[in-house]
């Protein structure tokens, strides 16, 4: 695979030196930080992680929202990965955006978490769907089957919110020969893709313009799992490295698709 003995060689590093970073961001590892600013646009690429407000039950102690499960360190570690196998200069910061703000179309990838219990209002709607329409990318992760944490959560809500934003859209299964898996990394398998703390098997679903395969994956989801979750520990060294190598492997392949189609 192209880079995979520099990208192992690396992880190794960040993992030797994770604890400390972790240890210093440790305000930002539990929760959102309401000094944390966005930074200007300048071009270069930043990672985005969408805000929204959670449904009850979408808030964790200290009334945390669920949208900041693993912000700002998971995205931040992998960027520093994206940084070192690839040219794409990316910021270490990672902003935030609401789905209603006209600064979401100044990046092509958006991230979304947690989204058993996202809610949309009308305008959050129309955003997304003219986000997605016009090129953009999104990327879902972390959410898991209803119940896991108590009352609420889960799949249905998900699709309500989506079929809200593209009412006609088909949330089709994944294949490991689409092209998103192949777009970096070659991943030939996602059936048995490694599980952070949940049971069964991920479920990895996407959304194609027009419900066609043949054309630009809009959407991926990935549902009962939840791959940042190795990101965000591959400094701690509390999951296997070749698990987190295959996280993060994915998480590349999602950025370079997002950036080039």
């Amino acid at each position: 695979m192209r880079s995979l003995n520099r990208f192992a060689v690396f992880l190794a590093v960040l993992l030797a030196f994770g604890a400390t970073a972790a240890f210093a961001q440790r305000r930002f590892f539990f929760g959102w930080n309401e000094s944390v600013r966005n930074i200007p646009y300048d071009g270069r690429f930043t990672f985005v992680r969408v805000r929204y407000n959670p449904a009850p039950g979408g808030y964790w102690p200290g009334r945390r929202p669920s949208w900041i499960h693993g912000y700002p360190l998971a995205e931040r570690n992998l960027m520093k990965i994206m940084n070192e196998i690839s040219v794409i200069g990316a910021h270490d910061d990672v902003n935030t955006v609401t789905l209603d703000d006209p600064e979401l179309f100044k990046y092509p990838i958006a991230y979304i978490i947690e989204v058993g219990w996202w809610t949309v209002t009308d305008r959050e709607a129309a955003g997304l769907r003219a986000y997605l329409q016009k090129g953009g990318f999104l990327f879902v992760d972390d959410f898991k089957p209803e119940g896991w944490r108590g009352p609420g959560g889960g799949w249905e809500p998900f699709a309500a919110t989506m079929r809200r934003v593209l009412p006609d859209a088909q949330l089709l299964d994944m294949k490991a020969t689409d092209p998103v898996f192949h777009s970096f990394f070659e991943i030939d398998g996602i059936d048995h893709f490694p599980q952070a703390y949940v049971s069964g098997e991920p479920v990895f679903k996407g959304i194609y313009e027009d419900n066609d395969r043949r054309k630009r994956l809009m959407a991926i989801i990935n549902y009962n799992t939840d791959v940042s979750q190795f990101w965000e520990w591959s400094g701690l060294g509390l999951r296997p490295i070749d698990e987190t190598n295959e996280a993060y492997k994915l998480g590349v392949n999602y950025l370079v698709y997002g950036l080039t189609h």
